[in-house]
């Protein structure tokens, strides 16, 4: 748990939120009445989430505050994580279980997002340690408090239901009985109840997901290479390994397997027919995974230890004694015991309690020492698990060396979808007072809503009613008759435009957006255009006869049309694409 809170803690105020992000953070300071207005017309199935976080940031709205509950949980996770190998497969292996998932970058990704994954994750971790101990007949109590987490988890994202799946199967693979699965299939139905009303709304609200597409090999390729502490190299093939031999164990096998396939499994099968597939839906899978990575390793740890020693053997001088059983090995050859005695070279060997005597010699054991006449045995297996616990610590800490450089990219801002503080940044250096602003298309304007200060002198030329008061996420603008005559009215407006809308192919499906469109094309010509991380601020002014339409003034026609700020990159090093407001 210390390693990952150091992580998920490390350079978690990245400077600045992108889209996902800021729509946490401006829904959650909403009033709780607002929140539950929202969530009849989008985002159902984050509005618990939603009211959590409205709860946390009535503390303190900041963008760390943001994202520290995701942290906690993914800190939480790891001692769950932790908790369930040591209950699988021991002590050793549950504490390889917990670092590993803790290393693994996909985790440390979302542990610094302000989305519910993480929190879902740690449910799911939850609710699987739950069902062991009700299985283990911790009773009807056992069974109430797994229902509680199922429930829950799935409340916080709906997409977490195929997690009853993997449990049902880790039921039958444990070979559980009768009264077992009924106490389960009340849990389950229970929860399927409870879910039923939420399920209902968001199916109305699934244009949200209606920039997914159906997954193919390669989001099953890139799932196994984010479910492995590393994407590619020696890192990955090891994992990948030892997850083939901790299969061998049958009862962790039996709990991880189903949990890192299954819930992937069904969203990949029903993304065929309805797309509903992204890695970050399926996080809590990643458990499985660390589970039998660990387990693996502990076999093979196991099985070294035993090249080291045949049974208990200890050194003495240079001829190791092997204690088989009820046998004594000396060199290789078996020494018979008879009744409580050995003999050794026909020397009587007596057992006094905790003393041992050789030919009537006492043998001590002082601590973790045996001495033979004041000669010091060394135990051969003692020392080789020894080792095998270094070479694991030495082979975590490797592995997360090698993948520094991922996790110092992925503390960069610019590594997230967007960076809506770079475009207020931008509004603040090149906006005059009173400046009328529009934005193409319209979710743009979820910059202004986490970022207003960058905003706060200008005009939203096409806003009708803000988000709060029209329950959205990002107000209702003017009819396309209206933005005519708004447009009409003004001389100069400033354009905050995502890069792939600048694509004279792109055509929006919402009258708003293409009114926009083509009235800046007709009427308007740009004056000065800025760049930035897939963004660009146009400054766009009211043609006059003779200009080129598009065309920036004093710049010929064929010329580069981007005039950019000192501190502007070249928009081709990030692929534009839509921002979209994701489940």
């Amino acid at each position: 748990m210390a390693v990952m809170l150091a992580i998920g803690l490390w350079g978690l105020d990245r400077g600045g939120m992108w889209g996902d992000e800021s729509v946490t953070f401006q829904v959650a300071q909403r009033t709780v009445p607002q929140i539950w207005r929202l969530l009849h017309d989008v985002d159902a199935v984050h509005g618990l989430y939603y009211l959590f976080m409205h709860a946390v940031l009535t503390v303190h709205p900041d963008e760390v505050v943001l994202r520290l509950p995701a942290v906690c949980a993914a800190t939480v996770t790891a001692g769950l994580v932790a908790a369930l190998g040591v209950r699988l497969a021991g002590p050793r292996a549950g504490l390889g279980a917990g670092v590993l998932y803790a290393i693994t970058p996909m985790t440390g990704h979302y542990a610094q997002e302000g989305r519910s994954y993480a929190l879902v994750a740690g449910g799911v971790a939850g609710a699987t340690l739950l069902l062991l101990r009700a299985v283990e007949g911790a009773g009807a109590r056992a069974w109430w408090g797994y229902g509680t987490a199922v429930a829950l988890t799935c409340a916080l994202h709906e997409l977490a239901v195929p997690v009853l799946g993997a449990h049902a199967l880790t039921l039958a693979l444990l070979r559980v009985p009768r009264r077992v699965w009924s106490c389960w299939g009340r849990a389950a139905g229970a929860v399927a109840l409870l879910l039923l009303p939420l399920v209902w709304v968001s199916q109305g609200q699934a244009g949200q997901v209606a920039w997914l597409v159906p997954p193919g090999w390669d989001r099953v390729e890139r799932l196994a290479r984010n479910f492995t502490p590393g994407p590619a190299g020696p890192v990955f093939w090891g994992a990948l390994l030892l997850m083939a031999v901790g299969l061998r164990e049958r009862r962790t096998a039996a709990v991880a397997v189903p949990l890192l396939l299954v819930p992937p499994g069904i969203l990949m099968t029903v993304s065929q027919v309805r797309p509903l597939y992204h890695d970050r839906y399926v996080l809590y899978s990643l458990a499985g995974a660390s589970l039998l990575v660990a387990a693996g390793a502990g076999r093979v740890g196991r099985a070294l230890g035993r090249a080291g020693c045949n049974g208990p053997r200890a050194l003495v001088g240079k001829r190791w004694v092997g204690f088989g059983g009820r046998r004594v090995l000396v060199g290789g050859r078996p020494v018979g015991p008879g009744g409580r005695r050995v003999l050794v070279g026909g020397r009587p060997v007596g057992f006094g309690g905790r003393r041992v005597l050789l030919g009537g010699r006492p043998v001590g054991f002082g601590g973790r020492r045996v001495l033979v006449g004041g000669r010091r045995l060394r135990f051969g297996g003692r020392r080789m698990r020894v080792v095998v616990g270094v070479t694991g610590v030495l082979a975590l800490t490797g592995t997360f060396l090698v993948q520094l450089p991922v996790y110092r990219k992925d503390r960069s801002a610019a590594h997230r979808p967007d960076n809506l503080a770079v475009v207020s940044a931008l509004a603040v250096r090149q906006m005059r007072p009173g400046d009328p602003v529009l934005f193409l298309p319209s979710v743009g304007r979820l910059a202004a809503l986490a970022y207003p200060m960058g905003f706060r002198r200008t005009r939203d030329i096409a806003l009708r009613e803000s988000a709060p008061r029209s329950g959205t996420l990002w107000g209702r603008e003017a009819t396309p008759g209206e933005l005519r005559r708004r447009l009409a009215s003004v001389d100069r407006v400033w354009v905050v435009a995502e890069a792939h809308v600048l694509n004279p192919r792109w055509s929006p499906a919402d009258p708003v957006e293409r009114t926009k469109l083509a009235v800046l094309r007709k009427e308007f010509t740009v004056r000065e255009e800025h760049t930035r991380d897939g963004v660009v601020l146009r400054l766009h002014v009211r043609r006059q006869p003779g200009d080129e339409p598009g065309v920036p003034a004093g710049i010929p026609p064929g010329a580069a049309t981007t005039a950019r700020s000192p501190a502007s990159r070249p928009a081709a090093r990030r692929a534009p694409r839509p921002r979209r407001v994701r489940w």
